[in-house]
């Protein structure tokens, strides 16, 4: 069975979702400093370390996998929905780099990982779009390809100004920053009318439905860094929340779906929100986001806790790094 089905194969680039849930945990623990003091720097200190701990074994897992099974990255790069996820390679990276300015200041290591996400994470949104104008040819736009995973690329490019501005790169993060501004509500109207036109998606994608949460949450976050006045951050907040409960409603289907790395879908939007959520408590009225904020913080650092765990039980019993189940390439029918 191990000679048939190497753990190798399966790394897919969708494991690089755990580095987005730890770097926003980190983010999001930084951010909780004025509120909670020491104690959080020195949890943001050590999620960030974590972080990028697993994004080395990942990378060197990774080139291994391009070395040893080129025919599974050619499989990814053609797969209608796994395509996407390439583009947290890129996200992973603008993240890392991120977490690097917050804990250290701007230094030419987080400047180079800076340039080499926000690049290739151009690189991959242009390549991921220019597949659309197949139409409905192999690889084009199609329904079964319309899921909350092509948000994915969305949301890389809207990271690009949170460090990119202190790096002194701020006319490109703005430009970059568009991007993602320009196609984020097109992929959101795109996934309605897929759910109205052909249903949802297949059950063991429902996690990323937390996808929704993130865009608002970065977006506000970088509007902030590009210097928008504070009620651009505030109507960001307001979507996500909107987006976080709406996507909380599909919280028992989730929980019904056997562990997969999906699951870690939901911890960067979680991480995301709470974040803006903490970057806005001191400016909140009458201390509602102060007490908030920590509870989002709690629930946030339990969720990722929890799904590392989960992980690691998994990598133990040898249900992750596994052949994926058909029923994910299957369409739902429609209600």
């Amino acid at each position: 069975m191990a000679s048939s089905h190497p753990p190798l194969k399966f790394l897919t680039p969708a494991w690089f979702a755990v580095v987005m849930g730890l770097c926003g945990l980190s983010l999001a623990w930084h951010r909780a400093g004025p509120l909670m003091g020491e104690v959080a720097s020195g949890i943001a200190l050590v999620t960030g370390g974590v972080a990028a701990l697993v994004f080395a074994a990942l990378a060197v897992g990774s080139l291994l996998r391009l070395q040893r099974h080129p025919d599974a990255w050619r499989e990814d790069r053609q797969h209608p929905v796994r395509h996407t996820f390439l583009a947290m390679m890129p996200a992973a990276l603008i993240l890392l780099a991120t977490v690097a300015v917050a804990l250290f200041g701007a230094h030419p290591v987080a400047n180079a990982l800076w340039w080499l996400g926000s690049v290739g994470q151009f690189g991959v949104t242009l390549w991921v779009m220019s597949r659309w104008w197949n139409g409905n040819k192999a690889g084009g736009l199609q329904w079964s390809v319309v899921t909350p995973a092509l948000i994915i690329p969305v949301v890389g490019n809207v990271l690009v100004p949170l460090a990119g501005v202190t790096l002194g790169h701020a006319e490109w993060s703005a430009a970059q920053f568009g991007i993602g501004l320009l196609f984020w509500p097109l992929v959101m109207a795109l996934l309605l009318v897929r759910i109205a036109v052909q249903g949802l998606w297949p059950e063991r994608l429902m996690p990323s439905v937390f996808i929704v949460v993130a865009p608002p949450a970065v977006i506000g976050l970088s509007a902030l860094q590009l210097g928008a006045p504070v009620v651009v951050a505030w109507m960001c907040w307001g979507i996500a929340l909107f987006c976080f409960l709406w996507a909380a409603t599909q919280a028992r289907r989730i929980l019904a779906q056997a562990f997969s790395v999906a699951h870690w879908g939901l911890s960067f939007p979680l991480a995301a929100f709470t974040g803006l959520t903490l970057q806005l408590a001191p400016a909140g009225t009458g201390g509602l986001l102060a007490v908030l904020a920590p509870m989002l913080l709690a629930m946030t650092s339990l969720v990722i806790l929890g799904l590392g765990m989960a992980t690691v039980r998994g990598l133990r019993q040898g249900t992750l790094l596994a052949p994926e189940p058909v029923a994910m390439m299957q369409v739902a029918p429609s209600a």
